[in-house]
C-alpha cells in the first residue's frame, strides 16, 4: 500500500489545499440574526450555534473565504486547542472567528476533504499541535504558519476514500443518534410544559426541589490519588460534563463509596460556575466538588430531572447575582425552589409516557459510545494501514 508524506506547505503550493484563519470582527458589527460567528465554544462534537453571535448577510462576499464551505475542517487553533468538527452538507454556513481556522481540500482527486478531519485526529497530527501549541506564555496556541508547515502522511485517493467511507458511516449513525436524542428531550419538555406550565391540577400538592430528591455532592477528588494504573477511574468535573472526557481529564482512585461513582444515565447538576442538568451520556467516573449527582428513592428520574431544568433559569440568575465570587446556588435556594406532585396515580400514568422518552435517550447514549469507541479503535489503524476493510 502506497504512503506519500508530503508537508501541507507542497499541498498548498500544488493547489491541493487551503489552511486559513477567521474573520476579526468588531463588536458594532456583531448583530442578533444572520450568519452565525463561530467561536471555540461553538465547536463540541460537531457544530452548535445556540450561543453564537451574528453577522449581516452581507458578509458572505465582505469576509470572502472566511467563510465555511461543505468539506471544510475546522481547528479550533486558540485558547481550547485540538477540538475537530467536519462540516457536512446540513451545516448552515457560519464565519469563522479569529479562534478557528479551517483546512479547505481544492484538489477532490488528490485530497478527499473528510480525510483530512480523520487525519487531524490522528497521533501523527495531534503530536504536532502538542508540540506548537505552547510555544508561547500567552494561551495556548498554534499559528497560521506552524499549520501550514506541518507533515501529513496520505494514502491514495481511493484509500482515503474507502477510511472516509467506514469512518463516516459510523459518525453518520453516531449522528443520527444525537439527534434522535435532540428529538426525544424536546417531546419530554413539551409534555412536561403541558402538565406543569399550561395545565396543571390545582389540587397537587407543592414541595422544595430539595424534598423530592437526593443532591449529593461531589468529593474533592485531589485527596483520592490514583496509586496504580488499574484501580482509577476519570474525574467527572465540569469541564467534562460539557465536553465530555479527554487527555486532558484527570484520574482518580476508584477505592472510594459506591454512591460516588457515576454511570451512564446518571442525573447530574453543576451547582457552581456553569449552572447546567444534563443526564451523563459518558463513561463510568467519579463526581467532583461543585457537582450534584441527583437521586429519589420515591420519585422517577425523570420527574426530578425535569423540575431541575424546569428551575435552571432561575438558579443561572441567583449564580450571576454573586458578582463578588464564582457564581454558584445554595442548598437553601433548593429548598426555595417549588414543585408540583400530582397524586401517585396520576403520576404513574404521566411515567408511562414519559419513562420510555428517558430510557431511549439512555440507551442511545450508550450505543453512541460503543460506536465511537468502534471508531476511535479503527482510526489509527485504517490510517496506517494496518486494516484495510472494501466497501
Amino acid at each position: 500500500m502506497k504512503f506519500i508524506k508530503t508537508t501541507t506547505s507542497e499541498l498548498m503550493k500544488s493547489g491541493v489545499l487551503r489552511i486559513g484563519d477567521g474573520y476579526r470582527a468588531k463588536n458594532c458589527e456583531l448583530i442578533d440574526s444572520g450568519l452565525p460567528f463561530a467561536r471555540a465554544g461553538n465547536i463540541n462534537n460537531g457544530f452548535n450555534f445556540e450561543t453564537a453571535e451574528y453577522l449581516p448577510l452581507s458578509y458572505l462576499t465582505k469576509v470572502g473565504e472566511k467563510v465555511s464551505q461543505t468539506g471544510d475542517t475546522v481547528f479550533t487553533s486558540k485558547g481550547t486547542v485540538g477540538r475537530f468538527a467536519y462540516v457536512n452538507e446540513k451545516i448552515q454556513k457560519f464565519i469563522y472567528s479569529p479562534q478557528l481556522c479551517y483546512w479547505r481540500s481544492l484538489d477532490h482527486n488528490i485530497l478527499a476533504p473528510q480525510f483530512i478531519y480523520y487525519w487531524m485526529q490522528s497521533r501523527e497530527c495531534l503530536e504536532q499541535i502538542e508540540s506548537l501549541k505552547g510555544q508561547t506564555d500567552m494561551a495556548d496556541y498554534v499559528n497560521l504558519a506552524d499549520q501550514r508547515q506541518m507533515f501529513i502522511t496520505m494514502p491514495s485517493i481511493s484509500m482515503q476514500n474507502e477510511i472516509v467511507g467506514i469512518l463516516g458511516s459510523l459518525d453518520d449513525k453516531i449522528d443520527l443518534l444525537h439527534r434522535q436524542n435532540k428529538t426525544l428531550e424536546a417531546m419530554a419538555e413539551a409534555l412536561f410544559r403541558q402538565w406543569f406550565i399550561e395545565d396543571p391540577d390545582k389540587d397537587w400538592d407543592t414541595k422544595p426541589l430539595s424534598s423530592i430528591a437526593v443532591f449529593l455532592n461531589g468529593l474533592a477528588c485531589q485527596k483520592f490519588p490514583p496509586t496504580n494504573d488499574t484501580d482509577k477511574l476519570p474525574v467527572l468535573k465540569i469541564k467534562e460534563l460539557s465536553n465530555g472526557v479527554s487527555e486532558s481529564t484527570d484520574w482518580a482512585s476508584n477505592d472510594v463509596k459506591s454512591e460516588y461513582i457515576v454511570e451512564t444515565g446518571d442525573v447530574i447538576f453543576a451547582w457552581s460556575a456553569s449552572l447546567m442538568v444534563k443526564i451523563w451520556n459518558g463513561e463510568r467516573c467519579i463526581l467532583n466538588q461543585h457537582l450534584f449527582k441527583v437521586t429519589s428513592k420515591s420519585y422517577p428520574k425523570w420527574f426530578f430531572l425535569m423540575w431541575c431544568k424546569h428551575h435552571l433559569a432561575e438558579f443561572i440568575a441567583i449564580s450571576a447575582s454573586h458578582a463578588t465570587t464564582m457564581g454558584h446556588i445554595k442548598r437553601s435556594d433548593l429548598d426555595k425552589a417549588i414543585v408540583l406532585v400530582p397524586d401517585k396515580p396520576r403520576l404513574d400514568v404521566m411515567s408511562l409516557q414519559m419513562k420510555p422518552l428517558i430510557e431511549k435517550q439512555i440507551a442511545n447514549f450508550r450505543q453512541i459510545q460503543t460506536l465511537e469507541k468502534l471508531r476511535d479503535t479503527l482510526l489509527p489503524k485504517l490510517l496506517s494501514g494496518e486494516v484495510r476493510v472494501e466497501i
